[in-house]
């Protein structure tokens, strides 16, 4: 089985800051997000954890998994999507223009990236191979396989998964901070 959860909250959330591949530690409120979801869950099973290498997906993985002897390994190609020369940017809907804006209400015509950014199709192309390469083969195996990741890039593994990639679909199914989903991943 295939489960997936978003990182708790950033200073940068409450701001409704853009944080991409910016390196934003969890604040007081993500941090017990992530203690209360240690107890809410702690009766699902996890085999393994592939984890963001970013810091507020490492700390949610530490703090849900905290006393468990669950082994965590942390994979690139699972970062945040790349937003570019527009991390950083606070209330980018209220920005009229603002080319990620784009991204978030119509994923599918995101075509080109913005400059310093990462094209859909390489966030992708990423996630993809981590679920064919990593997730996919453990899963066969029959393990349990936790991924602690993001917003956008956790949205691209379920669309995968659930809609076959269809980019109309991409926030469809959108994690709250510290949900867990489960994915029925056919093999």
């Amino acid at each position: 089985m295939l489960y997936i959860i978003r990182h708790g909250k950033t200073d940068w959330n409450e701001k409704h800051k853009i944080q991409g591949q910016i390196d934003i530690p969890l604040n007081e409120v993500g941090r017990k997000m992530a203690e209360n979801a240690s107890e809410r869950y702690k009766d699902v099973h996890f085999d393994v954890c592939y984890c963001s290498t970013l810091k507020r997906a490492r700390e949610t993985a530490d703090l849900l998994l905290k006393g468990r002897d669950i082994p965590i390994f942390y994979d690139d190609r699972l970062r945040e999507f790349g937003f570019g020369i527009y991390e950083g940017t606070e209330n980018s809907f209220s920005i009229p223009g603002c080319p990620v804006n784009e991204f978030f209400f119509h994923p599918e015509e995101y075509k080109v990236p913005v400059e310093g950014g990462e094209s859909l199709d390489g966030l992708f192309k990423r996630t993809g191979e981590f679920l064919r390469e990593v997730a996919f083969p453990l899963i066969r195996e029959g393990k349990d396989v936790l991924i602690v990741g993001h917003g956008a890039m956790n949205s691209c593994i379920i669309c995968q998964i659930k809609y076959g990639s269809d980019r109309t679909k991409f926030w469809k199914d959108g994690i709250p901070n510290c949900e867990l989903m489960k994915l029925d991943v056919k093999i």
